[in-house]
Parts: structure tokens; sequence; C-alpha cells
């Protein structure tokens, strides 16, 4: 892509099947909201509509199956309840004039056997247990040691992938983002701090990518990959996941996610929090050149940043978290320089309206 000094956040931008009318995007960002049987309700659809005046949104990652389930009211993508209410939410987005892209995502190691199905442990490429708590119905719980998946298991999961893209197709989104970020199960094959494999899923780099662009290639059998986005945190460390290579890891993956074709990659930014915790910091701008096709940049960003790597060419489109959350016209107070809400931490995570539909418009 060429670009000028008028490109910026509020430009016009091609991504995948879709011309946007501007380049931000609103980040995926749980907020344990969902009803009974993990459906989305009438309140999340008001909360996406809300903002809708986003290039594109991206939804809170939702389950692909019982087995991907890791936190309390979080959606999920399997049943048919969950696809009525998610279609809920597609309606009222488009109705809104927006795009909306559904977040698939396994938790793998990053559950607890009560949120599993008959009290089962969780799976993960290797039986490692995380540091830290899950958090439960029941309050935090400290992380068991979850059961490695077999060899012959493998397709199985990829499967669900293949199915919750089918109900996302059917739930009436635009496209799907893959979950492969923040230390959940695909993050988990691919980095060699909690993937000790043997067999052709472990070991060298491209025995861990493995799983990674086999969902990937089942995913885009469903959307076409141009509809296709996947998430990836190089730095992040983050449910305790860590490499010990990260940028040869993280270079190999995104190299051969280049095959695809697909509407877009989804980069993180490290962030304080990872460099804090021992992550080795590895910026967007530094993948850029492993990655001709649309490329997203997460983290850290506002209005000044976010001109700034667009216009230096490293990254076509910004997604904001955070500001999204307290300003569903945030595209509209960006372009205008306007003053931000500032989100309540202490409703990020369960709860009602408050501190999810009720922050105040420009107007």
């Amino acid at each position: 892509m060429t670009y000028t000094t008028s490109t910026d956040l509020f430009s016009p931008v091609q991504l995948g099947l879709y011309t946007l009318p501007n380049r931000i995007v609103m980040a995926p960002m749980t907020r344990n909201r969902a009803g009974a049987g993990n459906v989305p309700t009438p309140i999340n659809a008001t909360y996406y509509a809300q903002r809708a005046t986003a290039g594109l949104i991206v939804t809170e990652g939702s389950q692909v199956s019982p087995q991907g389930f890791g936190y309390p009211a979080t959606p999920g993508i399997h049943s048919i309840e969950q696809v009525a209410g998610w279609r809920q939410v597609t309606d009222a987005v488009h109705d809104a004039g927006g795009k909306i892209f559904l977040q698939l995502w396994h938790t793998g190691r990053i559950s607890h056997p009560s949120l599993q199905p008959d009290g089962a442990l969780p799976v993960a490429p290797s039986a490692i247990a995380p540091r830290g708590n899950a958090m439960t119905y029941t309050g935090d719980q400290p992380f068991v040691t979850p059961r490695a998946l077999d060899i012959d298991e493998i397709p199985g999961v990829v499967e669900q992938f293949r199915q919750g893209a089918k109900n996302a197709l059917a739930a009436g989104f635009d496209g799907v983002e893959i979950h492969g970020a923040f230390g959940y199960l695909i993050d988990q094959f691919l980095q060699d701090g909690s993937n000790q494999r043997s067999d052709r899923y472990g070991g060298s780099v491209e025995n861990r990518a493995r799983f990674l662009l086999e969902v990937t290639e089942a995913v885009s059998s469903v959307w076409g990959a141009k509809r296709v986005g996947i998430k990836l945190s190089p730095s992040n460390t983050f449910n305790d996941i860590h490499d010990s290579d990260p940028k040869t890891t993280f270079g190999y993956a995104i190299a051969a996610l280049n095959t695809f074709g697909l509407g877009y990659l989804h980069l993180m930014e490290p962030t304080p929090a990872d460099i804090r915790h021992g992550g080795k910091p590895i910026s967007v701008a530094e993948f850029h050149p492993l990655y001709p096709g649309t490329l997203i940049a997460n983290g850290g960003y506002d209005r000044e940043k976010g001109n700034a790597a667009i216009a230096k060419g490293y990254a076509d489109l910004v997604s904001f978290g955070s500001p999204f959350l307290a300003n569903p016209d945030l595209p509209a107070r960006l372009q205008l320089d306007a003053p931000l809400n500032q989100p309540d931490r202490n409703t990020f995570y369960g709860g009602d309206e408050k501190g999810y539909t009720d922050y105040p418009f420009l107007t």
C-alpha cells in the first residue's frame, strides 16, 4: 500500500472484501456480561451498536466449544441459543451502519475444572500449570495442571474452530478473528514455555506453529481467507506465557500466515506489564517487513501515535481497547481531538449497564 501525508486514522481503507470508512478498530475486550448459557443478550447488542462508527468492531473472545470456556459469563459460539443471541448483536450493528467480526477463542489451560464439562481438567499442549489464578463463579482459584491433548484429539479441536466459524457465519457476522494471543490455546502451542511436546506439534518452531496454521486453514475454508483475521501478541507475558526466542517464533508464524492471503494480521505492542514480567519487547514495526498484507496495530495508541504509525507505513489500521470502552463515539472524539471519557476499571468485568452502555456521547 502507498502512503501519503493525508493518510491517517480517518482515511478510508480496504480490509479484505470491505471498504471501511476509517482505520479505527474496536479491539476485542472481555466484559463478562453474557447471559445464562453464555448467550449474548440485548444489552450486548446495545453496547456494540453504540460503537458502530468504528471502521471495524472485533467482538470479545467467544469460546468455540464448552471445552474452550475459561471465564464466567463470557459468550460462546457453539450452541443454537448463542448463535441467536449473537444475531441480535450483528443486526443491531448493521442497522447502525457498522461492520463486526467475531473473535474465535479457546482458552486451553487458562480455565478451571469448575468451568469444564463434567468437571474435567482443562486441556493444553503440555501438562504445565500456569502460575496465577483462574476466575471462577466462586471467586479466584489456583490454576490446575491441565491435561495434555493426545495427538489424536488435536484434529477435533481444530474442528471446534471450524464449527465456530460456521456458527459465526450463521449469526450474521462480517468475518472472524482467530484469537492466537494472550496465552490461550493457540498461543500455548506456539510458545515453547507452554509447549514441551515431542511429536509433530512440538519441538521445532515449524511444529509448534502447526496448530495455528491448521486452525487458520479450517476457519478460512468456511469464510474465505479475505474475511479472516488473526491476533498475535509476540511480547505478551499475560497468563504466564513465554518463549525462549519470540522473535524467531513469531517471525516464522507471521511469514507462514502470508500464504493464506488473510484479511488482516492484528499484532499487539509490548506493554509495560510485559516488560516488568520479563517479556522480550518486540514492536509491531519490527514484524511489518515480514507481512505485506493488511496489519492492525494494538496497544497504547492514541490519536498522535496512531496517525504516526499509519503515516510511517508499518500499520494500516489501529485498534483501541479501553478508550473504546469508555467512549462509544471514539472515532468522532479522535477526529475532533475532543476530551475522552475515562474508563471505570471497577466495571470492566461483569455487572449491568453501569460502565457498559452508560458512557456519554459528545452530543
